[in-house]
């Protein structure tokens, strides 16, 4: 889990929200993130975790292409991101549906934000590589896991900076899936399992089109 960058100070967190705040209006018009988000939804639905009766936090929601797959499923989903931007998308489109167990919630990590209460299962899709302390948020995670409750991550395999480029929002080029499988038994997880979720192809940083895979991990907190 290399880091790619590291940079401080107020003006360029304020400049990173601001480019994510930009790019919300348009986001869903890309298909690849449409498909990547239904092929992440149908390996969560696979795993067979979620019920009814679950209440959700959903780390890093976007515009909302998991969170509305997944919302008919469970009792709530606490929709959180550090975008303004993404969070306006993603509630115009719960106002449009008409949809009561959504609620979003503005939260940066990296701006001293702390997750609080108690949820069934947290769901972060495409989100770590966009956090710089990994072990840090897993911690929070951990926190806000209900007793015999479920963490489900999504994210890249390594992909050596193919994937994004040079994007100064993203700290680290995928994750090896045995390393935070480490990162996640040592926060106080267990049964620790994973499998490739999604293959995307798109043109990499050389311009050539290439295949990413990305990963769906899913542990458990003992009750």
């Amino acid at each position: 889990m290399k880091k790619r960058f590291q940079r401080t100070g107020e003006k360029e967190m304020a400049e990173e929200k601001f480019d994510f705040d930009k790019k919300a209006a348009t986001w869903d018009e890309n298909p690849g993130r449409v498909q990547l988000g239904n092929d992440v939804a149908a390996a969560i639905l696979d795993e067979k975790i979620l019920t009814p009766e679950m209440d959700v936090l959903e780390f890093g929601c976007g515009t909302g292409l998991l969170t509305l797959r997944l919302s008919p499923l469970v009792r709530s989903v606490t929709a959180v991101d550090g975008s303004q931007g993404m969070l306006s998308v993603i509630t115009a489109k719960i106002e449009a549906q008409g949809i009561k167990n959504i609620h979003t919630q503005l939260l940066d990590p990296s701006r001293g934000g702390i997750l609080r209460g108690g949820y069934h299962a947290v769901i972060s899709s495409m989100a770590l590589h966009h956090v710089k302390e990994t072990a840090s948020l897993v911690e929070q995670f951990y926190n806000v896991t209900l007793p015999g409750g479920h963490l489900i991550l999504a994210d890249l395999d390594p992909d050596e900076g193919k994937f994004h480029g040079e994007n100064p929002t993203v700290f680290h080029d995928g994750f090896d899936r045995k390393m935070l499988g480490d990162i996640l038994t040592r926060a106080g997880y267990s049964s620790v399992r994973d499998k490739t979720a999604a293959v995307v192809k798109r043109p990499a940083s050389d311009g050539s089109v290439q295949s990413f895979s990305v990963f769906l991990i899913t542990c458990r907190k003992e009750g």
